[in-house]
């Protein structure tokens, strides 16, 4: 189905519907909360009632943007649709799935929106409606369906989106970024969304203390190398995961410095659950754009430099077993890159 066909379906769907649901996956992130956020704005403008839901907490590093605590853990009674922002993949609604507010989901039409292109058998398959484009970011797609739809941006919307697509271009430096994405900010800006009011929140807001500081020291001590160096590895345990994340993502603090590591062309981060899940953040650079086949692999998904996968504790599988059938399949694909 063509884009404008969804969009025809979308705008019937949302005219339908009086109280919606947007929901955030398991692992929210700027794009996530941004496009969240930025729904909320535009249907709510429209008139519509509408519910933030995510089953885990805001991670602290999002509380800078304007409208974070109106996030939910839990299920509302009611609802007349939802849509799941950033997020294609029903193994990233692992803890909705397993308190059972998936059924309720599924009771209703729901409308995916997201940016990351995943293999079939791990998309939300009973959603009503999948918009799903290959691009920069899911705020990028969502400026592009309002500007479609003729939806108005009132400016926390605006700001919204501004944080979304910054965030997944890494501030509009990412492989993923087009000419398309910075005239999307341009017209942000436009709209009087001042960056660098946005940029000096989110660096207030990152202030490291100095328990993070020393933390960050023992993370790059444990870095692992593999491949003569190509390969950068940390493995974050449960401990850490419970200790450090309200404050800050732990793998994000030192995956710029696992990928500036010289001859190092992938960084690999691992996140071991007290349930017995397992989580893999992947950053490519540009020399080996391998992150969503290497995802795919695990049944995961993403970009071609940015991506991740999910396994789940019912497959019984221990970490060192992942983790050395990761390294090796990535030594595969190194080895079989282009050559220059």
């Amino acid at each position: 189905m063509k884009l404008d066909d969804k969009l025809r379906q979308f705008e019937k769907l949302i005219d339908s519907a009086n109280k919606i649901l947007i929901i955030q996956a398991d692992n929210p992130d700027g794009d996530s909360l941004g496009s969240a956020l930025a729904l909320e704005q535009i249907l709510g403008d429209m008139g519509k009632e509408t519910y933030l839901y995510c089953r885990v907490d805001i991670p602290s590093y999002l509380k800078y943007l304007s409208g974070w605590d109106k996030v939910s853990r839990d299920l509302p009674k009611s609802f007349d649709m939802s849509i799941v922002v950033d997020c294609s993949s029903i193994t990233l609604l692992d803890n909705s799935v397993k308190n059972g507010d998936i059924n309720y989901l599924k009771k209703k039409p729901l409308i995916v929106i997201d940016h990351h292109q995943i293999e079939n058998e791990n998309l939300i398959d009973f959603a009503t409606l999948q918009i799903i484009e290959d691009i920069s970011a899911t705020g990028e797609l969502i400026y592009n369906m309002s500007k479609k739809l003729k939806y108005q941006l009132n400016i926390d919307a605006a700001r919204a989106l501004a944080v979304a697509i910054m965030s997944d271009t890494l501030g509009l430096v990412a492989e993923s970024t087009t000419s398309a994405t910075i005239r999307v900010i341009a017209e942000l800006v436009d709209l009087d969304v001042d960056l660098t009011f946005l940029d000096e929140a989110r660096r207030n807001l990152s202030r490291k203390s100095p328990e993070l500081i020393s933390y960050k020291g023992r993370l790059l001590q444990r870095i692992e190398f593999y491949r003569n160096n190509s390969i950068a590895v940390i493995t974050i345990p449960w401990e850490e995961i419970k200790q450090y994340s309200n404050a800050y993502n732990p793998p994000m603090l030192v995956m710029d410095e696992m990928r500036s590591a010289e001859g190092t062309m992938i960084a690999i981060a691992f996140k071991d659950y007290q349930d017995g899940h397992i989580t893999a953040k992947i950053r490519c650079n540009t020399s080996a754009p391998i992150a969503k086949m290497l995802a795919e692999h695990f049944n995961g998904g993403g970009h071609i430099y940015a991506s991740g996968f999910k396994i789940g504790a019912d497959q019984k599988k221990s970490l060192d077993k992942i983790k050395s059938e990761c390294i090796k399949y990535t030594e595969e694909l190194l080895d079989n890159l282009p050559k220059k």
